[in-house]
């Protein structure tokens, strides 16, 4: 199965792991791998911040706005996962709507006010190689459902996770982090 466009979910007996708590979009997966960028990890830096020391003047609007802790790898690598159809430079396609560029004009037409209006902006990513995404779900490490954009850009950071668990129709609060035994 692809699971690009999907979330992952990750289950409490990750919960000492780096993934712990999170909750992943899925950008890329194929053959070669799985790349994805986790969307409910804020760090302490805002986005106006961020763009300051790009040398940018960004409206202040974004003095809220946090970047977010996108995974493990790269981490030096600013990522923006965006609703819209404008392209900047290396944007691709992800899903129906929904893009992710990693090119400095997409910050730039942001801190201008001319970018996308529903954007997260992430330092680094989650990666897995060929075939470890699906030898992870398969030892049940990870919930998966098809993402919405209304929880990557209109949720929460804080209730995103619980928001794509309703999605299957559970709670996540009550997963217990060891299977039982009767």
């Amino acid at each position: 199965m692809n699971f690009k466009n999907h979330f992952l979910m990750a289950m409490p007996d990750l919960s000492g792991d780096y993934f712990g708590n999170t909750l992943t979009y899925i950008c890329e997966h194929n053959d070669d791998g799985a790349m994805g960028i986790v969307v409910n990890r804020p760090t302490d830096v805002s986005i106006l911040e961020l763009l300051a020391k790009l040398n940018m003047e960004p409206e202040r609007r974004w003095v809220e706005q946090l970047v977010l802790d996108g995974g493990p790898v790269a981490q030096d690598r600013g990522f923006v996962l965006y609703r819209g159809n404008e392209e900047f430079g290396t944007s691709v396609d992800v899903a129906e709507n929904i893009r992710l560029s990693t090119a400095m004009e997409t910050l730039t037409a942001i801190a201008a006010g001319d970018g996308p209006e529903d954007f997260l902006i992430a330092l680094g990513y989650a990666g897995w190689g060929e075939g470890q995404l699906e030898g992870e779900i398969s030892r049940n490490s990870w919930l998966t459902v098809e993402a919405t954009s209304e929880i990557l850009f209109d949720t929460p950071a804080e209730e995103k996770l619980q928001a794509a668990a309703q999605l299957l129709g559970i709670d996540f609060n009550l997963i217990a982090a060891q299977p039982g035994h009767g």
